[in-house]
């Protein structure tokens, strides 16, 4: 491997990292914030506000990077996400903060999409399954540091550090990443490098903001007409979109992807997955706190079942994987894991009887399974998209496959949040949210890739030019 090749995957992995960690560092150091900048009512924004910018940028900037190239892409991520840091530490009021953490968060979208766009054009397949391991890392350490991570440096030198310390990051990242990554593909899908799809990006941001406000917004999961309306503003632009992108000469999200049965499949068991894993996570706590009966910090530690059951599994993968190469066997098996994991959450919350040892006993398979499911399923699905991609589109697939995890998750949140509210019983309403997130991993389950949806030779392919 060349030198060049190595920097860059150092420079994404360490893009990927901080754009991750950026969802979850600030969570502990929110009541500091709001003391600080005294403005209580909109701290919610402060996370939604990420995630929201996060979540449109990504099927865009994955389009981009199709267009002009990765290594381009990723450069200009990485500026947004510096500059919307630099904005978050220097913000004087709330809005203006809420502002920034919108800026950084298209900085964010762009390096995760733009990541595993690199990494599909610079290694073929055996490559990716070896090193496919360091980047479910970097999720899995992200979700683990990122609260304690926040909550140290927000008691310590201040909740400012939280992003001033991105700036030295995005400038090791920017030189390393300076040479080894891909440039423009040799054939960009729908002509000219400049023609791009506005009409569509314009649709997709509405839909994305109306699905994250969905999940993110308590008073729309409690429904009321706020919430059909917005619920409608998202369908009727839905289907515009489709529509748009039928006919577009350089769509978005061109339809010729979904042509790849492969891929089609792979996107559908994504977003069902995403749905069940992401959406339900708001909602482990409170089911592990009703079942055996724990207070928050002994909770917070029996949450870490969750991250272990991922590292586990994607150890395991990476090992045997060479033995057993069809993903989608890999992927069957992380779903059906994952719905026995949602059926022992499910029955956790009328275990509250049952005593604390066998409580904390389903407590603790039940997530550690989910968190397997997790790591396994990133893993395969993400793999077969990579490997059958087409060089002039491996941008759009790979926004559209993270699209799909990330809008699940959110109509996940919301879904889930609504059976709570509307339940006879928070333990009712929890045990309910779980049978869902089952159902959906089912659902996932039988729209996932066959054997015969990715044959060994797919993406076997070296790695196209840089």
């Amino acid at each position: 491997m060349h030198t060049s090749t190595g920097l860059a995957f150092t420079a994404l992995l360490l893009g990927m990292l901080m754009a991750q960690l950026d969802t979850t560092v600030v969570v502990a150091a929110l009541p500091r914030l709001v003391a600080d900048l005294d403005s209580g009512g909109a701290v919610a924004g402060v996370t939604a506000g990420y995630l929201l910018t996060v979540t449109v940028a990504t099927p865009v900037l994955g389009r981009l990077g199709d267009l002009f190239g990765q290594r381009a892409v990723f450069q200009g991520a990485l500026a947004l996400f510096a500059a919307g840091s630099l904005a978050c530490a220097l913000a004087p009021t709330m809005p203006a903060l809420i502002a920034a953490r919108g800026v950084q968060g298209l900085g964010g979208g762009g390096l995760v999409v733009t990541a595993v766009s690199a990494l599909a054009r610079m290694f073929g397949r055996e490559e990716l399954v070896r090193r496919q391991a360091c980047l479910t890392g970097v999720f899995a350490l992200s979700a683990l540091a990122g609260p304690p991570l926040g909550g140290l440096l927000a008691a310590g030198p201040g909740w400012r550090w939280i992003f001033l310390l991105n700036l030295p990051l995005c400038a090791a990242a920017a030189l390393l990443a300076s040479s080894g990554l891909p440039g423009r593909s040799p054939a960009p899908e729908g002509g000219a490098g400049g023609s791009f799809d506005v009409a569509g990006t314009v649709l997709v941001a509405v839909v994305g903001a109306g699905v994250v406000a969905l999940g993110g917004v308590e008073s729309l999961a409690r429904g009321g007409p706020a919430t059909v309306g917005v619920v409608a503003l998202v369908a009727g632009c839905a289907a515009a979109f489709v529509l748009v992108e039928r006919r577009v000469a350089a769509p978005l999200i061109p339809p010729a992807l979904f042509l790849d049965r492969g891929v089609a499949l792979s996107v559908a068991a994504t977003g069902l997955a995403g749905t069940a894993l992401f959406g339900s996570f708001t909602f482990v706590p409170p089911a592990v706190a009703a079942g055996t009966g724990l207070g928050v910090g002994e909770t917070g530690l029996l949450l870490l079942a969750l991250t272990g059951g991922q590292l586990v599994a994607t150890t395991a993968f990476s090992a045997l994987v060479g033995r057993r190469p069809r993903l989608p066997g890999w992927g069957r098996f992380a779903l059906a894991t994952g719905t026995v994991g949602m059926i022992g959450l499910a029955a956790l919350p009328a275990l509250d009887g049952a005593g604390r040892a066998p409580a904390l006993a389903v407590a603790g398979s039940a997530m550690g399974l989910v968190g397997a499911a997790l790591g396994l399923s990133l893993q395969a699905y993400t793999l077969i998209a990579q490997a059958r991609a087409r060089p002039e589109s491996i941008g759009a697939t790979m926004g559209t496959l993270t699209f799909a995890r990330q809008l699940g998750g959110s109509l996940g949140a919301a879904g889930f949040g609504w059976l709570v509210l509307v339940a006879p019983s928070e333990r009712a309403g929890l045990s309910l949210a779980f049978g869902a997130a089952a159902g959906c991993l089912v659902a996932a389950l039988l729209v996932a890739p066959r054997a015969a949806d990715d044959p060994a030779g797919a993406g076997s392919r070296v790695a196209a030019d840089r």
